[in-house]
C-alpha cells in the first residue's frame, strides 16, 4: 500500500513516543493536502506512527499504531482488550449499561461504543474514521454476544433514526440496570447515546450522603442523581430541568423503582433563574446537586465557562445552610481539574462560605484515561461540606 509520509517538528518526538493520539494541524507542514480518511505515516526524529488524515478539523491526524497500518485483526484486538478491561464492572452483576469502547483511550480514536444490555450503540466523532466502522462492527460481534449493533443518525429533516449495522434494531427506549436499580434509557431521542454513563459511579456515591436530607438536583435530565438520592433515603428530592420530557422520564424512573413520584417534586425551570428565586424566598436544601451541560466546546470558550460555573455554584451555595453539602460536577474538557477547584473556591468566597472537599472523583473504569492522553479526562465530581466563613 502506498502511504504518504509526513515529517513533524522534532519537538513532537516525546508525544509520539508516549502514544499521544493527536497531531494538530498547526504542526503539519504547509501545503499538505490529502484525501480525508487516508492512512499516513508521521515521524519526528527517529520515532514514527501510523494514523488517519482528517482534512477538515483542527486535529489533522489521529494516530492508531506505532508499528503498522491497522487491519481488521488489529482492530479486533483493541475491541477485545477494551472488553477485558471492563470485566470487573460486569462481574458486579448490578449494571448492564456501560461504555465498551472509549475512542482514543481504548486505541480507536474517534470511535465510541456504548452497550445497553445486549444492544451496542456506535458513534463516530469524525467522518475520517468511518472506513473503520465495518471492522469495528465485525469485532464487536466476535468478541461478545450482542443482539444488535446500531448507530443513531439523522434523516433529511434532522430527526434521529436508526442505522442498523448488524442484528436487531434497538428499541427506542430500554430499561437497563445500573448499580442494582432500573433506569429508562431513551436510546433514540435521549442525550448522548441514551444515558450519561460516565456519572454511574458518582450516582452510586451520592446515595450514601443523602439519608434523611432535602435534596435539590439541578439539570436533572432523566433523574439519575435524583433516583440515587431517593434510594439513599432522602426525605424529599426536587428535580429541576428545562425539558419537560426529561422530567417525565424522571417521574417514571422513580415509579419503576418503587418510589412514589408524588412525594417529590419535578420542576420545569431554568436553573439559574430558579436558584435566584429560591434564594429570594429563603428556601434551603441540605444537599444541592449541580450537573450542568458543557459550558465550553472549544478552548476560546474556557473563561466564559468558568464564569458560568462560578455564578452557578455561588447561587447554589446561597441555598445550603452550614453543615449541608454542595455536589458539583463539570463535563467541560476545557476546564481542568485545577481550574474546577479554583472555581469552587471563588464561588464560595462570593457566597461568603467555606468549602471542604469530602469526595473528589472523575470518570469510572469504562471511561479510562491513559497518562499520555490527559485530554481524555474531562469529568470532575466533588462533594463538599459547606460552612460559614469563620
Amino acid at each position: 500500500m502506498s502511504i504518504r509520509e509526513i515529517r513533524l517538528p522534532a519537538d513532537l518526538k516525546p508525544a509520539l513516543l508516549s502514544g499521544h493520539p493527536w497531531i494538530y494541524r498547526d504542526h503539519i507542514p504547509p501545503n499538505t493536502y490529502l484525501k480525508n480518511g487516508s492512512w499516513v505515516r508521521v515521524s519526528a526524529g527517529n520515532v514514527a506512527a501510523y494514523g488517519i488524515w482528517d482534512a477538515h478539523g483542527p486535529i489533522a491526524v489521529r494516530l492508531f499504531s506505532r508499528h503498522t497500518i491497522p487491519d481488521i485483526a488489529w482492530v479486533e484486538a483493541r475491541v477485545r482488550e477494551a472488553w477485558d478491561v471492563r470485566a470487573p464492572l460486569r462481574a458486579r452483576g448490578d449494571t448492564n449499561a456501560y461504555r465498551w469502547l472509549y475512542g482514543e483511550s481504548d486505541g480507536l480514536p474517534g470511535i465510541v461504543v456504548d452497550l445497553y444490555d445486549r444492544h451496542a450503540i456506535l458513534r463516530t466523532y469524525t467522518d475520517s474514521v468511518r472506513k473503520l466502522v465495518p471492522w469495528v462492527v465485525a469485532a464487536l460481534r466476535r468478541v461478545a454476544p450482542v443482539d444488535g449493533i446500531a448507530e443513531r443518525q439523522e434523516d433529511e429533516f434532522g430527526e434521529p433514526r436508526w442505522h442498523v449495522h448488524w442484528g436487531q434494531r434497538p428499541p427506542d427506549e430500554l430499561v437497563v440496570l445500573e448499580n442494582g436499580w432500573h433506569m429508562y434509557a431513551n436510546l433514540l431521542h435521549g442525550q448522548k447515546t441514551g444515558l450519561f454513563l460516565d456519572q454511574r459511579e458518582n450516582r452510586r456515591e451520592l446515595m450514601r450522603w443523602c439519608g434523611g436530607k432535602r435534596v435539590l438536583n439541578c439539570f436533572a435530565y432523566n433523574g439519575g442523581f435524583s433516583l440515587a438520592a431517593a434510594l439513599g433515603g432522602a426525605r424529599f428530592v426536587e428535580s429541576v430541568d428545562v425539558a419537560a420530557n426529561a422530567l417525565e422520564d424522571a417521574r417514571r424512573t422513580f415509579a419503576l423503582n418503587g418510589l412514589d413520584p408524588d412525594a417529590h417534586a419535578f420542576t420545569r425551570a431554568d436553573v439559574f433563574d430558579l436558584l435566584e428565586q429560591y434564594a429570594r424566598e429563603g428556601r434551603t436544601f441540605d444537599v444541592v446537586v449541580l450537573d450542568p451541560p458543557s459550558f465550553a466546546r472549544s478552548k476560546n470558550q474556557r473563561h466564559k465557562a468558568i464564569r458560568a460555573y462560578t455564578r452557578l455554584n455561588a447561587l447554589a451555595l446561597n441555598l445550603i445552610p452550614p453543615g449541608g453539602l454542595l455536589v458539583s460536577s463539570s463535563c467541560t474538557a476545557q476546564v481542568s481539574h485545577a481550574d474546577f477547584l479554583n472555581m469552587l473556591a471563588t464561588a464560595a468566597a462570593k457566597a461568603g462560605r467555606r468549602l471542604r472537599i469530602l469526595h473528589d472523583a472523575g470518570q469510572p473504569l469504562d471511561h479510562p484515561v491513559p497518562p499520555h492522553f490527559p485530554e481524555g479526562r474531562y469529568l470532575k465530581f466533588v462533594i463538599a461540606h459547606v460552612a460559614d466563613v469563620a
